[in-house]
């Protein structure tokens, strides 16, 4: 039977001015998607603010009946093996982890250009695999999430085939960004039965092509019949919101009560049963 719970992620309240309009306003993030319906709440691990303390995150969660639903840990990861400071920030990471054992650690580049492509894959490769290995071996369940904006190196179906396959399976899985995928190039359900195997964290946001995203339910992505498979799979594990719609720039806010309306009364019924 399937366990599926949705949360939303902080990037729709990043697009902001590159995240300065909601600098150290975690807090309100997590009271916005209590209000929205989610059970849970995925934050971006250098962007965290004074919730950064674990105690403090804790706290705050608990006021408003609200889940860490995972921590994307966002890194470079260009070269063959993780600087010192990056081994530091994603340590500091599973650190933090250890004290939501529940809660996924979520692995995500960031794009910096297709140069060098071949090594570089399979340096980003070899980075996730690492970190993942340390965060496992703390107990922790990992779950690498790529993206497809141009300068991404994990945005084509050719970059999915070289880093899917070689993620090392028993210590990490994946996250399907469905919006990611169709931006890319494929087709999400092709490629989430493809990857079947790996899937243990979903991400959702919606297209258009017009040039890319589009606010839930307003795109082509179809979301009912992804999530009817998810269900029909005895998927166990987080369908994460993260809306990436023009009209989050102006009204996160908005959007994320709209995006938990849309899957209060779409998904939840196919997530019931």
């Amino acid at each position: 039977m399937a366990n599926i719970s949705l949360g939303a992620e902080v990037y729709t309240w990043f697009m902001r001015e590159t995240g300065a309009a909601y600098d150290n306003k975690l807090g309100h993030m997590i009271e916005m998607v209590e209000k929205a319906g989610f059970e849970g709440i995925e934050p971006m691990h250098f962007w965290m603010g004074d919730l950064t303390d674990p105690a403090k995150l804790a706290d705050k969660l608990a006021q408003h009946n609200v889940k860490l639903a995972g921590i994307a840990l966002v890194l470079d990861w260009n070269n063959p093996e993780e600087t010192d400071d990056e081994r530091k920030q994603a340590d500091s990471v599973i650190e933090t982890l250890k004290l939501f054992p529940e809660t996924p650690l979520c692995t995500v580049q960031m794009p910096n250009g297709r140069h060098e492509l071949e090594q570089r894959r399979l340096n980003l490769v070899a980075n996730v695999n690492a970190v993942s290995r340390r965060a496992h071996d703390a107990g922790l369940k990992c779950s690498f999430h790529p993206n497809s904006p141009d300068s991404s190196i994990n945005r084509t179906e050719e970059d999915y085939a070289v880093i899917l396959n070689g993620l090392d399976a028993s210590v990490t899985g994946w996250t399907p960004d469905v919006g990611h995928i169709v931006n890319g190039g494929m087709d999400p359900l092709t490629k989430m039965k493809e990857f079947s195997s790996l899937i243990n964290h979903v991400h959702y946001k919606d297209w258009d092509g017009n040039p890319e995203w589009a606010l839930m339910g307003e795109g082509k992505v179809d979301f009912i019949g992804i999530t009817q498979w998810l269900a029909d799979q005895n998927f166990d594990g987080w369908i994460i919101c993260e809306d990436e719609a023009d009209k989050a720039i102006e009204d996160p806010d908005g959007v994320t009560l709209h995006d938990g309306e849309y899957c209060q009364k779409n998904l939840m019924p196919i997530i019931k049963g």
